[in-house]
């Protein structure tokens, strides 16, 4: 992607099921859980690089010794420091006790981290602070295992103040309003409401204080805990956590926005957000990863026990297909596939705005989350050329000669790498005027390779949401080698709205889609409707949250998506830029066919999966009209 956007966080959780002995036997350390958790962080790190944090559970400890443990950073290269702090204590440990340390009992009563449950979260922050206090996992301590909770979570919810407020009727009063402190809150609060029903059973019956704790522990229902938690959430969630004694959960959300995917063996349960990190870490065939169903939890009790339970009702299917153009790692087989397809589907537009002239045009990428959606478009390209080339032989036959056969034959799309990510460049630089001519040196171009007022340039590109970063860098310095016409290429439709699950773009006015869309009514007089728009959102919140409609929608109504496109077009092409410029987008359709699983597609076409999403649209509208530079949740 040309221009960065936070997005979905990253999780990864690890059940061993097995005494520390046996990993000793098998793997030859006793640390083969904790090596494992730094694999799966670091093949997620693309997810999140504002915080990293662990949390391990020692389980069946004895009163008096440390069982939860917990390193959390936010500062560069975090997954590096908190592994790096985890090893320094161990190793301090190990060196005052280098006999003792080869024991098994020593390991599991002494050494920190060396535990049987693991949590690790990425983060990246879309709300809140990038405090140290909103890196995951987050806990929730008492002096009662079970009561104990530490949680991460892939999430946002756009209804985090009412269910705040829910927890001040109870006449709780948290200590801060985020919504990761809220919801970890709201399912303390269901977990607190199951220790005192089951400590009330056994009470009746005649047991002692001591004696109900093992009692709850074995009892305790996480299935109806998550239930009565989750009741009142709206948005896209993958939520993990830990109790203290040792019950352990990831559950997903009704309509699969976030994703989620978990394997089971005779040693070890493991989850995570993307299949191929099990996969590789584990060396496990694709088909032994498994999805996590939407609406429900994978549940492993303390004693190992493993199941799968449905905590809602599934709603209508809407997996967030952002995952698919951008945010998971191309590694996976049907991603890729998916990507490819996003690209070849484009072959038509493509080479319709080059005028079919495939002699004098380069086809390249912008690095590196485009590059399979760029092999997808150079095989619809070859696919066409190779049509052609059928239909000439066929045409001509034997009146071909030699030379003019070989010349059809070779006749294949120009491939070269053009832009050139300089990775090592951070724009760190705050003034507006200075920043901006920083931006303009984040890529280099490859000189030489581009006849000069003759060729066509091609880029393809996973997305193009605020088009900063193109009008700024990517088409000035392509413009540099003064082609003929650059063709911007996005692998994704317009992107139009705003998200409120999970993607850091919640703000209107900074889609460029949208800004176009605005500017047209402008040009064709029709300012009026803009506020008759403005009108409506505010008419829409004041319904109850089930019924609000989506008022967004009707800004884009009276154009057509080629339209929009060439007012993008217009609005990236500066007085400086020499070369024509074109843009082309996706199409909806194209990207259903694409990934056809993965339907869930608000931020371009607005049909939000949960009611809340239509709220925060209409609000977000709002704030645009209103020229409040703030968040719509």
């Amino acid at each position: 992607m040309s221009e960065s956007i936070g997005h979905e966080c990253g999780i990864a959780i690890l059940r061993l099921l097995m005494p520390v002995e046996y990993y000793i036997e098998k793997y030859g350390t006793w640390d083969y859980g904790l090596q494992k958790m730094y694999l799966m962080m670091e093949k997620q790190h693309n997810r999140g690089q504002d915080g990293a944090g662990i949390a391990g559970i020692k389980m069946n400890t004895k009163p008096g010794n440390r069982y939860i443990f917990r390193q959390r950073s936010n500062r560069g290269n975090p997954i590096k420091e908190i592994f790096g702090l985890i090893y320094e204590d161990i190793d301090r440990i190990i060196r005052v006790n280098p006999e003792e340390s080869r024991s098994p009992g020593f390991i599991k009563e002494k050494i920190p981290f060396a535990c049987d449950i693991y949590l690790g979260h990425l983060r990246y922050g879309t709300y809140g602070s990038y405090s140290i206090d909103s890196v995951h996992p987050v806990s929730r301590e008492n002096n009662w295992k079970t009561r104990n909770l530490v949680m991460a979570g892939n999430f946002n919810l756009t209804n985090v103040s009412e269910v705040f407020s829910n927890l001040v009727e109870l006449g709780q009063n948290p200590v801060v309003f985020s919504d990761t402190v809220t919801i970890l809150e709201n399912i303390g609060h269901r977990l607190d409401e199951e220790n005192e029903r089951i400590f009330r059973q056994f009470r009746e019956q005649g047991y002692t204080k001591k004696e109900i704790s093992p009692l709850i522990e074995k009892n305790l229902d996480m299935k109806t805990i998550l239930a009565k938690a989750s009741r009142d959430w709206d948005g896209g969630y993958v939520m993990a956590g830990m109790v203290g004694h040792g019950d352990t959960f990831v559950i997903r959300d009704p309509s699969g926005i976030r994703p989620a995917f978990y394997y089971i063996d005779d040693e070890v349960v493991v989850a995570a957000s993307e299949r191929p990190v099990i996969q590789t870490i584990f060396n496990v065939r694709t088909d032994n990863v498994v999805e996590l169903p939407p609406g429900s939890a994978i549940i492993i009790k303390a004693d190992g026990t493993v199941s799968v339970e449905k905590i809602r009702e599934e709603a209508d299917q809407k997996k967030c297909s952002f995952e698919r153009i951008y945010f998971s790692r191309g590694t996976d087989k049907a991603i890729y596939r998916e990507r490819k397809k996003l690209g070849e589907l484009l072959a038509d537009k493509v080479l319709a705005a080059v005028n079919y002239d495939i002699e004098n045009t380069v086809f390249s990428y912008i690095p590196n989350t485009a590059e399979s959606a760029f092999y997808g478009l150079i095989k619809g390209v070859e696919d066409y050329l190779n049509h052609s080339k059928i239909k000439t032989i066929i045409e001509k036959g034997r009146r071909l000669s030699e030379d003019e056969l070989a010349r059809i034959i070779n006749r294949r799309p120009r491939v070269e790498k053009i832009a050139v990510k300089d990775a090592k460049l951070r724009t760190f630089i705050t003034e507006d005027s200075t920043r901006d001519d920083l931006v303009g040196h984040v890529y280099d171009v490859t000189y030489g390779v581009i006849r000069r007022g003759v060729d066509n340039l091609v880029a393809v590109d996973d997305s193009i949401v605020r088009g900063t970063t193109l009008k700024k860098s990517i088409i000035s310095i392509l413009d540099r080698l003064d082609p003929r016409k650059i063709v911007i290429v996005s692998s994704s439709p317009q992107l139009r709205y705003p998200d409120c699950y999970g993607i850091d773009m919640a703000k209107l006015g900074d889609l460029i889609a949208f800004r176009a869309a605005v500017e047209l009514l402008r040009e064709s007089g029709r300012e009026t409707f803009i506020e008759e728009v403005y009108r409506l959102a505010k008419d829409e919140l004041v319904k109850p949250v089930a019924e609000i409609k989506n008022a967004v929608k009707e800004i884009y109504r009276p154009f057509c998506a080629e339209e929009i496109s060439k007012k993008i077009s217009e609005m990236l092409k500066t007085d400086e830029i020499k070369s024509e410029v074109e843009i082309i987008y996706q199409s909806i359709e194209g990207l259903h066919e694409a990934c056809p699983g993965h339907t869930g597609d608000w931020y371009f076409t607005g049909n939000y999966p949960t009611p809340g999403g239509n709220r925060v649209a209409n609000q977000s509208f709002i704030n645009y009209f209103e020229g409040r530079d703030i968040r719509a949740y």
